[in-house]
């Protein structure tokens, strides 16, 4: 970094955290969050104030989010109390003379992770889009809270976006500006051991990033139910562990997350376990 750079953003860096003091916020946190948002317009290799904008109106929006998140950290104290984001009575799916799904009934609570196991063709992927409102069942009743993350098992994404774009774009379903998608989706894609490059399209990333950019959309908007299709293909060992911290930390927060596996040892971290089996035709 120039001399010149260095001082523009050590200005930036000071402007903001007056900013933010201003606002309210105490001056350890704001020390804190100027620090953060430098450390995150490096990772573009960008001045700050290209990634935020001018640091006084980013120091009111972040001012503005704070106390958001007050009022959500409230939300969630109250999710904690294992309200159900998601109940499943008798739920059935046919195709013509095929039953792929029959008389399935659950419950999923905030705070807690499901898991939807079963053999190949028994309709795993079928329920977990019925959760999520993408296929219609033919019978029972499905009832779920209104904010749902979806994770595919594979495809979802504009293949000429790049990361920050699906960002933006999904953030933007959240009422988030830009900075604030951004952040967020870069916080989570952190959170699972990658740094997002900022040129290239998805259909340019690896099959297993493209999973991890599904994760981070299918969180980014903190929602309280979070239903994951296998999403892990193409994972490191080291990502998928980070996967399931990810898990853990969403159900620490409250959220309500169902999640399809094949892989056994994974259960061990649930809280619960649905069997389907494969159906015959009738």
């Amino acid at each position: 970094m120039s001399e010149d750079r260095a001082l523009e953003t050590e200005g930036w860096a000071l402007r903001l955290e007056r900013g933010l003091a201003g606002a309210g916020i105490d001056g350890r946190r704001a020390r804190r969050l100027a620090e953060e948002a430098v450390a995150e317009a490096s990772d573009y290799a960008l001045p700050p104030e290209e990634v935020y904008g001018p640091a006084e109106a980013y120091a009111r929006e972040l001012a503005r989010a704070a106390r958001a998140a007050v009022r959500e950290e409230r939300r969630l104290d109250e999710s904690r109390s294992g309200a159900p984001v998601l109940r499943l009575r008798d739920v059935s799916k046919r195709y013509g003379r095929k039953t792929v799904v029959r008389d399935v009934s659950l419950e999923l609570g905030s705070g807690q992770i499901g898991a939807i196991v079963g053999a190949n063709g028994s309709g795993k992927s079928t329920l977990l889009k019925i959760c999520a409102g993408l296929v219609r069942a033919t019978s029972g009743s499905v009832e779920r809270v209104e904010n749902v993350g979806y994770v595919p098992q594979a495809g979802g994404l504009s293949p000429l976006l790049t990361a920050s774009e699906h960002f933006r774009l999904f953030g933007s379903l959240d009422g988030k500006n830009e900075r604030e998608s951004l952040v967020a989706g870069t916080r989570l894609a952190q959170s699972l051991g990658w740094r997002p490059n900022r040129k290239l399209g998805a259909a340019r990333l690896s099959g297993g990033t493209q999973q991890k950019l599904n994760v981070v959309l299918g969180g980014i908007n903190r929602p309280r139910l979070i239903l994951l299709d296998e999403p892990y293909q193409g994972f490191d060992q080291g990502t998928y562990t980070d996967f399931w911290e990810q898990l853990f930390s969403w159900r620490e927060a409250g959220a309500g997350v169902l999640v399809v596996t094949h892989i056994l040892h994974d259960l061990d971290g649930v809280d619960w376990t649905c069997e389907l089996h494969p159906q015959e035709e009738s």
